[in-house]
């Protein structure tokens, strides 16, 4: 524990991390109205929802962790921690936009910003942290299939189809 706080880099990223998460967590509503949605059949339950993100959540930590030890370049190290910030922005703009704007139409134009965020990480890593590039192909796959799931309640449920 004591080396953990020698390195304000990895606090500083799992507060962010598990900012986000909480967040993210707190805008989450399965409601009424998300309950009213139609939905495609091969959407995962929603309680996996959860699990899937936090496993993202831990292997972006720890990606990011693996990234910044790994560079040696001030410069690296800033691009890295705004990449790292603004997919959390993003991430958390999804979930505003989808569950409390009820706007899955939004949502998908913006998932187009955070999967782009997610794959700059990756590009930004895989030169001097492939570890942390790896780390994050989960998390582009699973955004990958949330546009997916995004794109078909927008088709599915005809008043977000202008």
């Amino acid at each position: 524990m004591k080396s953990f706080f020698k390195q304000p880099h990895l606090l500083a990223a799992g507060i962010w991390i598990f900012t986000i998460a909480l967040i993210g967590g707190l805008l989450t509503e399965i409601g009424p109205w998300y309950m009213s949605l139609k939905q495609p059949g091969w959407k995962p339950p929603d309680w996996s929802f959860g699990v899937i993100w936090t496993i993202i959540f831990i292997f972006s930590g720890v990606a990011w962790n693996i990234a910044w030890l790994s560079s040696n370049q001030r410069k690296e190290k800033i691009i890295l921690s705004i990449l790292f910030l603004l997919n959390g922005i993003l991430n958390v703009l999804w979930s505003f936009l989808f569950f409390k704007l009820h706007r899955p139409d939004l949502s998908l134009i913006e998932a187009i910003f955070l999967w782009l965020s997610v794959f700059f990480i990756i590009l930004n890593t895989a030169s001097y942290a492939r570890k942390a590039s790896v780390l994050m192909l989960p998390y582009l796959i699973w955004v990958s299939i949330a546009m997916l799931l995004n794109w078909q309640i927008i088709q599915m449920n005809s008043a977000f189809i202008s």
